[in-house]
C-alpha cells in the first residue's frame, strides 16, 4: 500500500509560493521592447508587428488548455479548466479573447486576414509557441498547470496598457482595448485554480525547483517572444 506523502506546513507552502512569485523579475513587462512600448516610444509598425505575432500566441492557448485536459485524468480539474478554452475560443453569446484580440489587431490598423493569415508571424516567436504548445502536450498534466501561473504577473502588464496606451497611442481605436481590460478578474480566477493544484502537488524541495524551473521556462518563452519582435521592428 503506498503511503501517503506527510503534510506540508503553512510556512512552506507560503515559502514556495513566494519562490513562484519572486520569478516576477523575469517577466516580460520588464523587457526593453515592453517598456519602450509602455512609455509610448513604439512607432505604429511595431504595434502592429507586436499585435500580430501576439496573435499566434492567443490563438494556441485554446491547444494548450486542451493538451492540458487530454493528459488530466480527475475530472474536477477539467470541469474547472475547460474554462479557459471557452475564454479564449468564446461561445455565441461571449465572443472570447481570440475574438476580442482580433479586435485589437483591427484597433491598431490591421486587418481580419492579415492576423488570421499569420504571415507576419516571426519564426522565433513561431518556434517558442510551439515550445510551450509542445511542452503541455508530453509533460505531466501538473507541470503544464505550473507553467501557466505567468498569469500571477499578468494583470500588472493589463492595467499598464490600459492606464499609457490611451495618451501614448491616441491612434489606436479605444474599444480595441477591451482584451486588456477583460482579462484582469480572468487572470486572477485562473491563478487562483494553478497556484492550487501547483502547491499541492510539488511538495519536496526537489519537486518545488522543478517548478521553479517549469515556470522560469515559461516566462522565457514570453520574453523570447519579445526578443524576436524587437529585432524585426528595431527603432
Amino acid at each position: 500500500m503506498t503511503q501517503a506523502p506527510p503534510p506540508v506546513s503553512a510556512a512552506a507552502r507560503a515559502a514556495f509560493e513566494a519562490r513562484l512569485r519572486g520569478l516576477e523579475s523575469h517577466y516580460h513587462i520588464h523587457h526593453a521592447f515592453n517598456r519602450r512600448m509602455a512609455s509610448g516610444q513604439c512607432s505604429r509598425e511595431q504595434i502592429r508587428g507586436w499585435v500580430a505575432n501576439r496573435f499566434y500566441y492567443q490563438v494556441n492557448i485554446p491547444l494548450k488548455d486542451a493538451a492540458i485536459l487530454s493528459n488530466c485524468p480527475d475530472r474536477d480539474t477539467r470541469r474547472e479548466w475547460v474554462i479557459r478554452i471557452l475564454d479564449h475560443d468564446g461561445t455565441d453569446s461571449e465572443p472570447g479573447g481570440i475574438e476580442a484580440w482580433t479586435r485589437l489587431g483591427e484597433a491598431v490598423g490591421l486587418t481580419r486576414e492579415a492576423l488570421w493569415s499569420q504571415q507576419q508571424v516571426l519564426p522565433g516567436v513561431r518556434f517558442a509557441v510551439d515550445a510551450y504548445v509542445n511542452f503541455a502536450r508530453r509533460a505531466p498534466w501538473q507541470e503544464a498547470v505550473c507553467s501557466s501561473l505567468t498569469e500571477m504577473f499578468a494583470p500588472a502588464i493589463h492595467k499598464e496598457r490600459l492606464a499609457g496606451w490611451p495618451e501614448h497611442y491616441p491612434w489606436i481605436e479605444p474599444e480595441g482595448l477591451a482584451y486588456f481590460r477583460s482579462r484582469i478578474p480572468l487572470a486572477q480566477r485562473d491563478v487562483e485554480h494553478g497556484l492550487r493544484v501547483t502547491l499541492d502537488y510539488f511538495r519536496t524541495p526537489a519537486e518545488q525547483e522543478r517548478a521553479v524551473q517549469i515556470l522560469k521556462f515559461k516566462l522565457d518563452i514570453l520574453w523570447s517572444m519579445l526578443d524576436a519582435i524587437e529585432k524585426a521592428y528595431p527603432d
